[in-house]
């Protein structure tokens, strides 16, 4: 017996196997990690490619109920490795003992970027992240400055992670279809270790920034008093990671360690 789609949990199965296939390969064992986390497998149409890696264990983190039984019942190679929970409220460090590993999935699109959040703070320990997106939030994430779809997101996972983007899927391989397009990407830890300045600092620096993105940096940033420099008559979506570095170390009263880029 099937698991009905609950739209509270934003569940969207995917039918197309092709795809699940493709987004089981992008996990490539990238920083070395042996040990796989697939958040919201419902049914298991992605868990079926996964469990053919015998590269990396999986495990799955399902917050459905009716999911979790159908996937104990289907999948028993996945003894006591069917984790009934919400996944952002795990503490995944605990949970893989301090190893690293990576996240997969067809995230539930009203949690996606709560999910990237959380990839963020366990950055040290997730090498790579490999998963479906609505369309819109998937474009953000891989986009560079000077495009329109550049955000918050993007600068903050981009100081730390590579990001590719991948392919396009339409509504019509899901069930039941969603409104919008989904994309898949992948995210690979860079070497990056320390950023050189306050992260929370550079968040907020970042957040500022995009809060009132057509405005200029002079205005956005105003509540900062930053002396002026050649980022001033600039918008938000025309600076990269380094820019906002810079900007961080002006915040932070270090402007001898402020570069010129370009």
């Amino acid at each position: 017996m099937d698991v009905r789609a609950k739209k509270s949990l934003g569940q969207h199965f995917l039918r197309d196997l092709e795809a699940a296939k493709k987004i089981a390969d992008l996990m490539s064992g990238h920083g070395g990690y042996t040990q796989v986390l697939e958040i919201g497998p419902g049914m298991g149409v992605l868990t079926q490619f996964l469990l053919q890696h015998k590269e990396y264990q999986t495990d799955v983190v399902e917050l459905d109920r009716e999911s979790v039984d159908y996937l104990n019942v289907h999948y028993p190679e996945l003894k006591d490795r069917v984790h009934s929970a919400d996944f952002l409220h795990l503490n995944l460090a605990t949970f893989f003992k301090g190893e690293k590993f990576g996240i997969v999935g067809n995230f539930p699109y009203n949690i996606s970027s709560q999910i990237l959040f959380k990839v963020l703070d366990y950055k040290d320990l997730v090498p790579e992240v490999a998963g479906m997106f609505q369309k819109e939030v998937a474009v953000r994430i891989a986009s560079k400055p000077g495009n329109k779809d550049y955000g918050i997101l993007s600068v903050l996972l981009q100081a730390f992670y590579d990001i590719e983007y991948c392919f396009s899927l339409g509504p019509e391989v899901f069930s039941p279809p969603p409104k919008v397009n989904s994309g898949v990407i992948r995210l690979k830890r860079n070497q990056v270790t320390d950023l050189g300045v306050s992260e929370s600092l550079f968040k907020s620096v970042v957040k500022m920034g995009f809060n009132q993105r057509r405005k200029t940096l002079r205005n956005a940033l105003k509540a900062l008093q930053l002396p002026d420099n050649e980022y001033m008559n600039k918008r938000a979506e025309q600076l990269g990671v380094e820019d906002f570095l810079a900007l961080t170390r002006m915040a932070a009263g270090d402007e001898s360690r402020v570069a010129k880029t370009t």
